[in-house]
């Protein structure tokens, strides 16, 4: 009966030592991080265009495909020019995030206009102009929007704002490939060019934007040190310790084990 005592010590023993699961081998050969993908040392975005109505933006500060110049423009001597420029993630979020609340999301934007802004008046606008916004998303949903009021026409303008996150807004967590960000830049600005062809002279002014690219169209996000925590990214962030995957079964096997223990030990005893 020793014998069945010592597989029954065996058993527990086996069944409460911890099991790598995987191949280490495997693990250590794992291609390098994506650095177009927010880590725990850059959690700046910034934008990017290829200068052919294709926007994008990512965590990589260099971006061999984006416009040589380094900034959007657009004229137009007579009529409107309608910016809507949706800087999306490319390539698509891979991880989860998790903003510290109460903390801020910061922009930082440089942003030039020529022509009419100002609906009403003396102007030309006619209610078809509009002021610049800038508009954050995560997925679909709308996170925050930034209105800046006109500046003097002609002159390039470092546009900054933030916004404090917080959990009653409930954008806090961004769930990988369904809360892809995106930044949306709007306007729209008149041109009012008059040709006076008997004189030879234009009168009014031509419509003209321009946005910089890359350091000088960034987003910085607030995100929290948790994120890179292996279980907020398993999405085991709110599953109380006793119920994370494993625990249970560990425990089970353990109590499986110490009763064939038991067990041998009543029989050794019946048997003496």
């Amino acid at each position: 009966m020793r014998a069945k005592t010592l597989v029954a010590l065996i058993i527990t023993a086996l069944m409460l030592t911890p099991v790598q699961a995987g191949d280490v081998t495997a693990s250590q050969s794992e291609p390098a991080e994506d650095t177009r993908q927010p880590n725990a040392n850059n959690t700046t975005m910034y934008m990017w265009s290829n200068d052919m109505a294709t926007e994008w933006t990512h965590f990589n500060l260099n971006d061999t495909e984006s416009a040589e110049a380094g900034e959007l423009t657009e004229e137009k001597d007579n009529g409107i020019i309608n910016i809507k420029y949706r800087f999306t993630m490319d390539p698509t979020l891979d991880k989860r995030l998790n903003m510290t609340e109460g903390a801020e999301m910061r922009g930082n934007f440089n942003v030039y206009w020529e022509g009419d802004i100002d609906n009403g008046g003396d102007g030309s606008c006619n209610n078809d102009c509009e002021y610049l916004n800038i508009t954050v998303y995560r997925g679909p949903n709308k996170v925050f929007q930034h209105t800046e009021q006109p500046w003097p026409a002609g002159n390039w303008k470092n546009i900054v704002f933030s916004y404090s996150m917080t959990e009653e807004d409930g954008h806090l967590v961004w769930d990988s490939t369904n809360d892809n960000p995106v930044v949306e830049v709007t306007m729209k600005v008149k041109g009012n060019i008059k040709n006076w062809q008997e004189a030879s002279i234009a009168e009014g002014d031509t419509a003209a934007f321009g946005f910089k690219l890359g350091e000088e169209a960034r987003l910085e996000l607030p995100i929290d040190e948790s994120t890179w925590d292996e279980k907020f990214q398993a999405g085991m962030d709110d599953m109380p310790e006793e119920d994370t995957p494993g625990f249970t079964l560990v425990v089970a096997s353990a109590a499986i084990a110490m009763a064939v223990f038991v067990n041998v030990g009543k029989e050794e005893e019946n048997e003496a």
